[in-house]
């Protein structure tokens, strides 16, 4: 008895190709609606799947492989008597090969204007039931999901290798398909319900698809790759285009989101340059060359080898600013055609676009000297994960509207609208930096920075040295409370005028205090951005 391949594929790229394969092998083909009307027309031997049920496709094509002619055929295992003799009593027979690959439900629903009814028309569910049938009874059946399998399975069958690796690997590659399917439709069905401000689901399902192998990870000895989630759209740094430039590692692209989560924050022309995963410079202004200059002053030092990130389409007089500069990433939403032809005297440089065109242009340049306003947050939205041993820690991302109008003055002086608008500005940056984190800015640029520190004196005292003798008239932002008066003593010994934090210890009293003695402005947010 020649053995049968049961084909139903929406993806038709390699169908002919195999069926006429297993034809000159001796194989049997049955089909359904599309498929079979494709393998006719190209003169491959085909019976349609209503020869083999006795029952017409129904429903608009929603009923066709449903049926135990069908599934019987491929979840019969051929080692068990019983099964065997109840296929021989109904009249059924096996199956031994299914191809199928499924409707493109994320096709469908990434087109603008896609309806409910569009999205549940493209729900496959014959189809997903066929693949799943096949991988489980996987020894006696083998199933082909991804075009480019179909050559090693031709191979196989005629060499006569079916062995139990291929059958297994092929399974697993089945079940991960349909289980990736079921992830995109369940992602953008409850993405259309929406969530609560401080909603998380009961069952999280997860689905990323391998986008790019990456040339190695935090260490060059280990292997690492950068996944996509299937609702990509302008702006996430897993979506981006890189236009020139070395292979991307980890570490770039690591950095790469911090820069593009903290360049956000700001409305107009930006610039933010990242180290080892946290701000070095940050500066706003009326031009994004400007904004870059600021930026690479704020720390000259260790922006060497790090990344760039911007708001703004960069033209070319930021990229001739940029020229001495050495970078591993830049990144920005768009490109001049000047930019990139100076960019690209710079081979080395991984030129990175978001696509996003000119961010947040529609602001203009207000408030560009100052805090800017404020921008769209996070890129990537949805959830922040991480990985714990066996487990997830999953969050809501760090994305609150603050108003600084509304932030409480606590010392005898308030803060001049001056050094409101630098409090703002660094109340910004300070949530990107590791905490404990102190940011200290003037004239809408950091001048001194201190994060991952165990104590938060010792953060102030590392910004207060970067800063030097600019410190003196700055403003410092703290991302959580001040415990104690020794930060507020470090940076009163310095000179600096303002500051802003949380607010909550129980020493607050005492800290209010010393600011106080020397004459020192501080508010209160009542809000915290630690970032661990």
């Amino acid at each position: 008895m020649a053995r049968r391949a049961l084909l139903s594929v929406y993806d038709k790229e390699g169908l002919v190709e195999l069926g006429r394969g297993l034809v000159r092998l001796g194989w049997e083909l049955i089909s359904t609606g599309g498929t079979a009307a494709r393998l006719a027309e190209a003169g491959v031997p085909v019976r349609d799947i209503a020869a083999v049920t006795g029952f017409p496709e129904i429903l608009d094509g929603r009923v066709k492989t449903l049926h135990p002619a069908v599934f019987g055929g491929i979840l019969a295992r051929r080692d068990v008597a019983a099964h065997r003799e109840q296929l021989a009593a109904h009249g059924l027979e096996t199956i031994d090969l299914v191809v199928s690959n499924l409707y493109p439900f994320r096709a469908t629903v990434g087109r603008p204007g896609v309806t409910l009814d569009d999205a549940l028309e493209n729900i496959d569910i014959g189809g997903v039931s066929l693949i799943r049938a096949a991988a489980k009874n996987h020894r006696d059946v083998l199933i082909a999901t991804d075009p480019r399998e179909y050559g090693a399975v031709l191979e196989a069958i005629e060499r006569g290798e079916e062995g139990e690796e291929l059958r297994y690997r092929l399974a697993c590659a089945a079940f991960a398909h349909t289980a990736a399917y079921d992830a995109v439709v369940s992602t953008w069905l409850a993405g259309r319900v929406g969530r609560g401000p401080r909603d998380l689901p009961d069952q999280l399902v997860l689905y990323f698809e391998k986008a790019l192998a990456l040339s190695y990870g935090e260490n060059p000895h280990q292997p690492a790759a950068m996944y996509r989630e299937p609702f990509v759209g302008a702006g996430a740094l897993a979506g981006a285009q890189q236009l020139q430039g070395k292979p991307l590692s980890f570490n770039n692209l690591n950095d790469a989101e911090g820069a593009l989560a903290a360049v956000r924050e700001f409305r107009g022309p930006a610039a933010v340059a990242v180290k080892h995963a946290t701000p070095c410079g940050v500066a706003i202004a009326e031009t994004v060359a400007e904004a870059c200059n600021k930026a690479h002053d704020a720390d000259p030092v260790s922006i060497y080898g790090g990344i760039l990130a911007v708001n703004r389409t960069l033209d070319g007089e930021a990229a001739e600013a940029l020229r001495s500069i050495h970078l591993d990433v830049l990144v920005a939403p768009g490109y001049t055609e000047e930019a990139l032809r100076i960019l690209v005297r710079k081979p080395a440089l991984r030129v990175l676009t978001t696509g996003e065109g000119q961010m947040f242009e529609a602001a203009g340049a207000a408030g560009a000297a100052g805090a800017g306003g404020a921008g769209g947050g996070s890129s990537g939205g949805g959830y922040d994960l991480r990985r714990i041993g066996g487990g997830l820690l999953v969050q809501l991302p760090d994305v609150v509207a603050e108003d600084p109008g509304s932030w409480q003055a606590a010392t005898k002086r308030t803060p001049t609208a001056e050094e409101l608008q630098e409090l703002a500005f660094a109340w910004r940056v300070v949530k990107h930096v590791r905490s404990n984190a102190i940011v200290l800015a003037r004239h809408g640029a950091t001048i001194g920075i201190g994060g991952g520190q165990t104590n938060r004196v010792e953060s102030a005292r590392i910004a207060v040295n970067q800063a030097g003798a600019r410190a003196r008239g700055s403003v410092l932002a703290s991302d959580a409370f001040i415990p104690f008066p020794d930060t507020i003593e470090v940076a009163a010994t310095a000179g600096i005028a303002a500051v802003v934090q949380p607010g909550g210890s129980i020493r607050d009293a005492d800290v209010i205090e010393a600011a106080d003695q020397v004459g020192l402005a501080m508010v209160f947010t009542g809000v915290r951005h630690l970032r661990h």
